[in-house]
């Protein structure tokens, strides 16, 4: 006899909603997340898509009314809790706005819990969308299956970062100037973590003087080539993953 086909199957869309979920509650999904379900995914009654709230975890759902402006899902059961995510902060500084949108996306997937953007004297850029940057972490979320968002703060200026630094977290400074092997450090510390990348001019010297006269902060040398802010920003959070986070589990 033919095997019985997994519900829901792995191809089914997932979506964030902002309110708890939980069985037997009807979410009548609109606006952006109603065109991608009926237009792009082309969901019909019956079919299925998975719901996280950031909150409880992870849902199945099976699709109902479908129409342009509007998709209704009847939640069906729990899959996963949500999930435990490594305590590592990212602290990048602002970039021009397509490369930090790298540093968002690409962050979320390889799983930090917080994301500190900073503002420093070299950045180019000053500001930040955080309604538009807030998108980016949740369908980044959405496409590698993460069950909780990072949380994306406002961004700081350096000094008042390092001035409220909880004392419990060190915090790793990508200094092209050198430091210890990122590898060899991560590897003999323990504890909350966070990681501090510079922009697109580097560091000053007045904020490498601050930086290196703090004593939760750790430089560390990310190698012999000078990175990019965004490839430096994911190549460290990487490699801390592999090392002290989750990838081993």
């Amino acid at each position: 006899m033919p095997t019985k086909p997994a519900w829901p199957p792995r191809s089914a869309p997932r979506l964030f909603v902002n309110d708890e979920l939980a069985a037997g509650r009807i979410f009548a999904i609109e606006g952006q997340q109603a065109h991608y379900l009926s237009k792009v995914m082309r969901v019909r009654d019956g079919d299925a898509v998975i719901l996280c709230d950031n909150v409880t975890g992870e849902w199945a759902t099976r699709v109902g009314k479908v129409d342009k402006r509007c998709v209704d899902l009847t939640v069906v059961e729990k899959l996963r809790a949500r999930e435990e995510v490594p305590d590592l902060w990212l602290c990048p500084a602002l970039l021009k706005k397509d490369r930090f949108d790298l540093v968002l996306e690409k962050a979320t997937e390889l799983g930090v819990a917080e994301i500190h953007p900073i503002l420093m004297r070299r950045c180019v850029a000053d500001k930040l969308n955080l309604e538009r940057a807030n998108t980016i972490t949740t369908e980044a979320a959405e496409q590698c299956a993460r069950t909780a968002l990072p949380e994306l703060r406002e961004p700081a200026k350096l000094d008042a970062l390092l001035r409220d630094w909880p004392d419990d977290r060190i915090l790793y400074f990508a200094d092209e100037m050198g430091g210890e092997p990122a590898g060899d450090a991560f590897a003999t510390s323990s504890g909350p973590a966070a990681m501090l990348i510079g922009p697109e001019g580097g560091f000053d010297d007045s904020e490498r003087e601050l930086l290196r006269s703090h004593r939760h902060v750790k430089p560390i040398s990310l190698g012999p080539r000078i990175l990019r802010g965004e490839t430096a920003a994911i190549a460290a959070t990487a490699l801390w993953m592999g090392i002290k986070g989750d990838w081993n589990n």
